[in-house]
């Protein structure tokens, strides 16, 4: 993610922005420019200041109006709907006020993941675009009858569904802690799903079945045997040495997943690192990085690795000075960077290029 700034002043924006605190301006992100940008209204519709074109104008997505979403259309597109907001299949009940404010949060963590498929340019077909695996979400609320089967959040051939109990920050909070795992986040959440979907679009649909399997192992084994092992026997004590995380040891497909979901993380939070300028070299430590390149555009992986370890060394000690959990509680293994590698060839390469 990257700093924006208000076309009209100059104040420095955030994603999440929709209003700018210093000049008043509405603010609408352009997924087609990439840009968070000032707007002025023009009739029914809205000029984007970020737009240098004088003839170009703008419409807010159709969940601006249920503050739901901060991103614009084009006059011009088919969808009332915006980029991010056109892969939605199911959203709860909004006139329950509990509901709506969770579907708010998971939102945003959507609008964040869709940032980075936008900008790695990854294959993200909608429902209505002809491919028979488009990538589509459902938000759903557990049903009233308490002894009726709760959501559960997971994959399925292109349908990712989040249960809105994640989007509770207390309830996922005491989730986290029964399971006992260092991290569970909503965005996390959508960054681990999607996971399984570009293991079928990238691996499976371009036939490189043979390298994954050669660094992730056999996908073909039971998936239900595996989860069922998992949570009788949990991970293996040695798991740091070969996973990033103890749930990456339940099965090749979890552990691609959640690789794929670390290198989201990475990719993310180095260009945020990189908009504020941060380098670390610091006197007691033999390491010491400049965040000045887009990670999202780099040839090798050893670079964003490189970065990666001093920022998360420096983000977990500040943590840890507030008194609170790391922020990266996770160790990068030599077996798990080279996984991260693996992610990171496929995420670039060419679309229709096979294994």
């Amino acid at each position: 993610m990257k700093l924006f700034k208000c076309q009209h002043c100059g104040q420095t924006l955030f994603f999440e922005n929709t209003l700018c605190e210093k000049c008043g301006h509405k603010l609408g992100y352009l997924p087609d420019l990439g840009e968070m940008s000032a707007v002025e209204p023009d009739g029914a519709n809205w000029i984007a200041l970020a737009n240098k074109s004088p003839e170009s104008r703008y419409r807010f997505c159709a969940n601006w109006e249920l503050q739901g979403c901060n991103w614009m259309v084009p006059l011009e597109g088919d969808s009332p709907l915006c980029l991010a907001c056109q892969h939605n299949q199911t959203i709860p009940d909004l006139s329950n006020a509990d509901f709506h404010g969770r579907w708010q949060n998971l939102e945003a963590a959507k609008r964040r993941l869709m940032y980075s498929v936008l900008k790695l340019n990854l294959p993200r077909p909608t429902p209505g675009s002809g491919d028979p695996e488009p990538l589509v979400f459902d938000f759903l609320a557990d049903p009233p009858d308490p002894s009726a089967p709760k959501v559960m959040t997971g994959h399925d051939n292109g349908l990712i569904t989040i249960s809105l109990t994640e989007a509770d920050d207390a309830e996922r909070e005491a989730l986290r802690a029964q399971m006992n795992e260092p991290y569970r986040t909503l965005l996390g959440h959508f960054r681990h799903e999607v996971g399984h979907y570009y293991w079928d679009k990238l691996v499976r649909d371009r036939n490189d079945l043979e390298a994954c399997r050669a660094i992730f192992g056999d996908d073909t084994q039971d998936y239900g045997q595996a989860i069922q092992r998992h949570y009788n026997e949990g991970a293996p004590p040695d798991w740091q040495n070969s996973f990033v995380s103890s749930y990456a040891t339940m099965h090749p497909w979890e552990d691609f997943a959640e690789t794929w979901a670390h290198y989201l993380h990475i990719v993310d939070t180095l260009e945020m690192a990189s908009a504020f300028g941060i380098s670390i070299a610091p006197d007691a430590m033999d390491v010491e990085t400049e965040i000045d390149f887009d990670p999202h555009k780099v040839r090798r992986v050893e670079t964003l690795i490189d970065a990666w370890l001093p920022l998360t060394y420096a983000v977990n000690s500040l943590n840890r000075a507030m008194g609170l959990q790391d922020l990266y509680p996770f160790v990068l293994s030599p077996p798990v960077i080279t996984k991260l590698g693996y992610i990171h060839k496929i995420v670039h390469t060419p679309a229709g290029t096979t294994g």
